[in-house]
């Protein structure tokens, strides 16, 4: 079992960063490929970023290439977000997730078995 911590949402004004973190428990984290989501109002959930077990192999959505950079730190039992130049459509609660079935990175939420409980990030006008 792993269980997902998210933290570092809040609010922003465009073009403001903010950085997202997810503490997972288990001492198998460093094995597993995660992932972050995002879901807005009314949409559904959606691929943000994921990164291998190593964090050899990362993959991006195009609405975000350039401005997110997703890491993360075994020895910590941590993955990141770095969100930077947001803008208001990045408005959503946003989940990480791991998949416990493979070390490699998948940009599909069916894919993960694990998620957390979700941080809001608001980007204002």
């Amino acid at each position: 079992q792993v269980q997902l911590v998210e933290s570092g949402g809040g609010l922003v004004q465009a073009g403001g960063s903010l950085r997202l973190s997810c503490a997972a428990s288990g001492r198998t984290f460093k094995t597993y490929a995660m992932g972050w989501f995002r879901q807005a109002p009314g949409k559904e959930r959606e691929f943000v970023a994921a990164i291998s077990w190593s964090g050899y192999n990362r993959y991006y959505a195009g609405s975000v290439k350039g401005r997110f950079t997703i890491s993360r730190d075994n020895a910590e039992n941590t993955m990141y977000l770095q969100m930077n130049s947001l803008k208001p459509e990045d408005t959503a609660v946003y989940y990480c997730a791991a998949d416990g079935d493979s070390a490699l990175a998948s940009m599909s939420r069916y894919e993960y078995d694990y998620w957390g409980q979700g941080t809001q990030v608001t980007v204002s006008s």
